[in-house]
């Protein structure tokens, strides 16, 4: 297929930005391209361009360095180049370094050199400790947020001799501990609070091809020992086993001396770039292209049109292949005549639009104006902890980053404290304490960040009526015109209102009066009526003689507006009076015996009334249970610790990965109808094939980076999480000692009978034969925003972090019966 360019009378001279020229032929009619003499010059041109690993991330693409500058740039370039970061003032600072004073407690405040390193990606910082320096970074794209002023539970505590003007925090994503800082002076926090922002944006703006133009240059820094700009074939292999490839050595130094023109035994300039041309490139992906753009190497926008309609793209039209050109194309003369070469087909297939989830639905796109119970919502259990249950710290800094990975429904543990001030902490343990009143003030900060819609504050009371009453006042004042007090509708008060109608504010999960009581006249907190379930089960006598009797206060009665916490004892199969407002707090052993004895009893239920499950209280390292069985039955707040990493949380980020993030997804239409046949126990026959090519990977991470000769052995495993009869698990063979570009091309099927609850996630693992596999990455999502045809699968780490540039490249067809 193709299309004739813009009708052109005569032969031209064209220019291009470098300085060449060539002749240009005038098109005639359907199929016409480029002449040959210009072909050849964008193939060689763009080839040199896509792979040149030396060219700063950042750079004018239209404007490819010449192979003369390539030797100066090896040692010398940057990102962004230093000229243009000197440009900014702020930049240039912490290029210079400032000697800023970390503060971890009121007695450990030490001060230490903060540099930014020239890639303009990583800060140095020194310490000293007995006997040696220690040197150590941390990189920009793994900050979460940048803080001014008393604005972390450190500063708040240990920072009052400082002005908060001198202050900065950078909280991490991950597990990794915030750092608080304190400048000599305000102008120079004021410059590190904007220098990282810039830094931060400058990132997030980055193509995956400048991602890897700039791991490539880091690694060719690294390799380079003796840093004069030129490459020995020690050095070249040093290279190979940093990014992660071990490479036949007979097989290394043919392609070395190929690529060594000059014959003296060092790649230098032109010959480097041509050694890593070969070596980043990808067949797969060349195959692909030829395929529709036939001998002529480029795409017209017919094409591309072409392609996309194969890849099943749903707005594919031919607007959408000139708009994809535009984008995508880095050759100015190309782009110009609607075509794209291999390098914009590489950088549209690299680039988010080209990736496995499905774009439109990382912005908000279902409808939110249905009631709270119809939605699945983003939970927390025991939010308060950063670490185990049974010892580790308590902080409000565990609500700042459960609010910045989407949750919508945390977990306060509230207890008796001193001076009738409650604390939070899990009771009758080591775990330290908190105030209730600092973590309602990280709510009314940080809750809406993220995420408009409604946060729910799940209180498992403890305390007396006088603190209880004392919990009410700090929720009103601190939380204000957030919280609500009374319903929406009063006219329907027992009706749930939606997420829209509910956005920027707070609802309270707790007891309401007159509440159900026990045997002995006693009111039971949430986890009291599970602790007495489990332990009529298993039998313990004498354990009411003690509890401690407790009631609730009017005050904090009045706050459970929407939330109402009530007891869940049996599910009837008749139809039963809806209580919308009123929620049930289950463990997870509760929730999985419903969900085996009363089936399509317990979907019914969670149809109109919000159900809440938390972890075994037997979970003492605070590990997870999946959450997937919960979601089959339509419970909306399957609470998990959000500090534990693992499969689980993997799958919960998958789950909310959608719908802009903000924590609220629609339950699928079999969830939400009151009279809903629906058993995920029974589930049907399979009504949709899932089929997945594993292609390669590329730039996978290494795993022991202190010892340079330990390569991963890459595997691939696909994993379906669904119903009991859609879960499955295959995987690919290993390849030996290549984790820079393995190569697999096996497929792995699967049959799917629900497939609007199944949740996909692609698992990347080190092989090994005597020992558990290594984790290398992964990516989840759910199969509805799963997109068709070749993509790219772009790697997370156990924290969730990107692992950019590491990506898995598949073919993905999704046929429904």
């Amino acid at each position: 297929m193709g299309t004739p360019f813009p009708t052109l009378r005569q032969t031209r001279r064209i220019r291009f930005p470098c300085g060449n020229r060539c002749d240009w032929q005038p098109p005639r009619g359907r199929g016409a391209r480029l002449s040959i003499r210009t072909q050849g010059y964008l193939l060689r041109k763009l080839a040199a361009t896509w792979t040149s690993a030396l060219r700063p991330p950042g750079a004018r693409r239209t404007q490819p360095p010449a192979q003369a500058d390539v030797t100066d740039t090896l040692h010398t370039a940057r990102w962004p180049s230093r000229d243009r970061l000197t440009e900014d003032e702020d930049v240039l600072a912490m290029l210079r370094g400032s000697r800023l004073r970390k503060i971890r407690s009121r007695t450990w405040q030490q001060e230490r050199l903060y540099r930014l390193q020239e890639d303009g990606l990583s800060v140095w910082f020194q310490r000293r400790i007995p006997r040696a320096p220690s040197k150590h970074i941390f990189f920009v794209q793994h900050i979460e947020a940048v803080r001014e002023g008393h604005q972390s539970e450190g500063l708040r505590r240990f920072g009052g001799a400082f002005a908060p003007a001198r202050c900065l925090t950078i909280a991490f994503k991950g597990r990794r501990k915030n750092l608080d800082l304190a400048a000599p002076t305000a102008e120079e926090a004021q410059r590190w609070v904007r220098g990282l922002a810039k830094l931060r944006a400058r990132i997030d703006a980055m193509s995956q091809r400048e991602r890897l133009d700039h791991w490539i240059h880091s690694y060719l820094h690294r390799a380079d020992s003796n840093q004069d700009s030129k490459m020995s074939f020690k050095e070249i292999k040093s290279l190979l086993r940093m990014v992660n490839v071990d490479m036949n050595d007979m097989y290394a130094y043919r392609l070395f001396k190929e690529c060594d023109h000059s014959n003296n035994e060092r790649l230098e300039g032109a010959e480097i770039e041509e050694f890593l041309r070969r070596l980043l490139k990808r067949p797969e992906l060349e195959a692909i292209f030829r395929r529709y753009s036939g001998e002529d190497r480029v795409l017209s926008a017919p094409e591309l049109l072409e392609f996309l309609e194969d890849q099943g793209e749903d707005s594919a039209t031919l607007a959408r292949a000139q708009q994809l050109i535009q984008t995508y194309e880095l050759n100015e003369a190309a782009k110009q005549h609607e075509l794209m070469t291999l390098d914009g087909f590489m950088m549209y297939l690299l680039s988010p639009e080209g990736a496995a989830l499905d774009m439109a639905h990382t912005c908000v796109f279902q409808d939110m104006g249905q009631p709270l119970a119809h939605y699945f919502i983003s939970s927390s259990h025991n939010t308060y902890l950063t670490d185990s249950q049974i010892g580790g710290p308590s902080s409000t800094e565990a609500y700042v980053r459960a609010f910045a990975q989407g949750c919508r429904c945390v977990e306060l543990d509230c207890w008796e404290g001193p001076g009738g001030e409650p604390v939070i902490y899990h009771g009758h343990t080591l775990t330290s304490k908190i105030l209730f009143r600092d973590v309602i003030q990280a709510v009314r900060d940080h809750a809406f960040t993220l995420s408009p819609y409604p946060v729910i504050l799940s209180l498992e009371n403890h305390c007396g009526l006088e603190q209880q009453a004392a919990m009410a006042r700090h929720l009103r004042t601190i939380l204000g015109d957030m919280l609500v007090t009374e319903a929406l509708d009063l006219q329907n008060p027992e009706e749930l209102p939606s997420p829209e109608q509910l956005k920027g504010r707070v609802l309270v999960k707790g007891k309401k009066l007159p509440a159900a009581q026990n045997e002995d006249g006693r009111i039971l907190s949430d986890r009291e009526e599970e602790e007495e379930e489990e332990e009529d089960e298993e039998a313990v006598e004498a354990a009411e003689q003690r509890r401690r009797a407790k009631q609730i206060s009017p005050e904090l009665s009045a706050l459970a507006v929407y939330c109402c916490a009530t007891r869940l004892r049996t599910l009837n199969p008749g139809p039963s009076l809806p209580q919308p407002c009123q929620v049930s707090s289950l463990s997870e052993r509760k929730a999985k015996k419903f969900i085996r004895e009363t089936g399509n009893s317990f979907v019914r239920h969670n149809t109109h009334q919000l159900t809440r499950v938390y972890p075994l209280g037997l979970r003492m390292n605070s590990a997870n249970y999946s959450p997937q069985e919960m979601w089959n039955s339509g419970c909306q707040l399957v609470a998990l610790n959000f500090q534990t990493p693992g499969y689980e949380m993997d799958l919960n980020a998958g789950r909310f990965l959608i719908n802009g993030q903000c924590g609220y997804v629609l339950k699928p239409a079999c969830l939400r109808q009151p009279d809903t046949t629906f058993d995920p126990e029974c589930p049907g026959p399979p009504r949709t094939t899932l089929t997945i090519q594993v292609l390669t990977a590329q730039q996978l991470p290494k795993l022991n980076v202190e010892k340079p000769s330990s390569i991963v052995d890459p595997l691939v495993r696909v994993e379906i999480y669904g119903v009991p009869a859609d879960c499955a698990r295959k995987e690919t063979d290993y390849v030996l000692n290549n984790g820079f570009n393995p190569h697999w091309g096996q497929t792995l099927q699967f049959q799917l009978r629900v497939p609007e609850l199944v949740l996909v996630r692609f698992v990347v693992e080190d092989y090994d034969t005597t020992s558990p596999n290594d984790f290398v990455g992964q990516f989840t999502l759910p199969l509805n925003s799963l997109k068709q045809g070749y993509r790219h699968i772009h790697l997370l780490s156990k924290d969730g972090a990107s692992l950019s540039p590491a990506t898995l490249f598949v073919h993905i067809c999704i046929r429904h019966s």
